[in-house]
């Protein structure tokens, strides 16, 4: 399987006055042609902005790209001019944003901001643009495409705008297609059509995928393989059988019990105590030891690498190979 996408050693850093926020800090991970790679985490672990930076779309200043390269199809992103980034945003990797009613423009009708996408990246008239946009409505689903193409935002519902940023992302049939949570503030229902639809568009495209999602639920459905990130470090990768039937790492195992299940009623729902520390003041040694029972006087001091692990695993932890298929977090 050819790699379309490598990331080496990728670090974002924000500058402020209470000093550097390491969001991404040495991350590398790669996704092959036609494959779904998932990112998972609680909030502030560097899901998003690990893949805004794939499409530099981070504000320097603040931000910066610290070090790291992003190659993709034989090419370091971080060198190219970004005029030549401007032609493969939207155009090679298209984005989908976390919300819809953000994302999309509430003052110009829901065609129009496909067809700018259209006629920004292909040579192409506004009305062959128009017959375009037209098309990708029908291929995402929309019912009554003609009339939603004059209709803004506002005028539809939460699956629908999230179909119209479906469509507006896979207008020019990119390559690769980032999906930052795009089931977020739908219904169930809603969420199984939209996750239906994109493996429909994936297998018709043949376009790779990376899902950032906190549910689990979304990564068992969509990914073959699955990086879990914490503290703006990647702290497990495996194949999505192996994250779900033999995690390897303390934090893995607790997002996988945090998760309800049938038939346990009389069960208290597991949390994982704590939260996600501050980027700017990340503990030392291991970053998840405040709130992992395992942690001794080792993990407080010393920062584990992300060494390999079970099977095709890789882990940053120093207690691997302690616990079995989440023995660690049974109650």
């Amino acid at each position: 399987m050819s790699k379309l996408l490598e990331i080496k050693n990728l670090c974002t850093y924000f500058h402020s006055d209470d000093g550097i926020a390491k969001a991404v800090d040495g991350v590398s991970f790669d996704v092959d042609a036609g494959k779904t790679l998932g990112i998972v985490g609680e909030s502030g672990c560097g899901k998003t902005v690990s893949c805004l930076t794939i499409l530099r779309l981070i504000q320097i200043p603040p931000g910066e790209i610290a070090g790291g390269e992003i190659i993709f199809k034989g090419s370091d992103l971080l060198k190219v001019t970004e005029e030549d980034m401007r032609g493969i945003r939207g155009n090679e990797i298209a984005m989908i944003f976390q919300e819809p009613m953000t994302s999309l423009n509430p003052v110009f009708t829901c065609g129009n901001q496909v067809i700018e996408a259209v006629t920004l990246h292909q040579h192409v008239t506004v009305e062959e643009a128009r017959q375009r946009a037209l098309e990708m409505f029908k291929f995402v689903g929309i019912p009554d495409p003609e009339r939603r193409l004059n209709e803004y935002p506002h005028q539809l519902s939460g699956g629908l705008r999230q179909r119209v940023m479906i469509a507006m992302a896979l207008s020019c049939h990119p390559s690769m297609l980032i999906c930052d949570e795009p089931t977020t503030a739908l219904d169930v229902t809603i969420q199984a059509q939209i996750l239906s639809l994109l493996r429909k568009l994936q297998k018709d495209m043949g376009m790779a995928i990376i899902m950032i999602t906190h549910d689990l639920g979304v990564i068992a459905e969509m990914a073959d393989r699955v990086v879990v990130m914490y503290a703006g470090k990647m702290v497990e990768a495996a194949d999505a059988h192996s994250i779900f039937h033999n995690p390897q790492h303390p934090y893995t195992i607790g997002l996988q019990h945090a998760i309800p299940r049938m038939g346990t009623r009389k069960r208290r729902l597991y949390q994982i105590d704590g939260t996600v520390p501050s980027p700017l003041d990340f503990p030392s040694g291991c970053k998840f030891h405040p709130r992992c029972p395992l942690a001794d006087d080792n993990c407080r001091t010393n920062e584990p690498e992300l060494k390999p692990g079970a099977g095709n695993s890789q882990v940053a932890c120093w207690k691997t190979g302690m616990f079995a298929n989440g023995e660690l977090f049974t109650t």
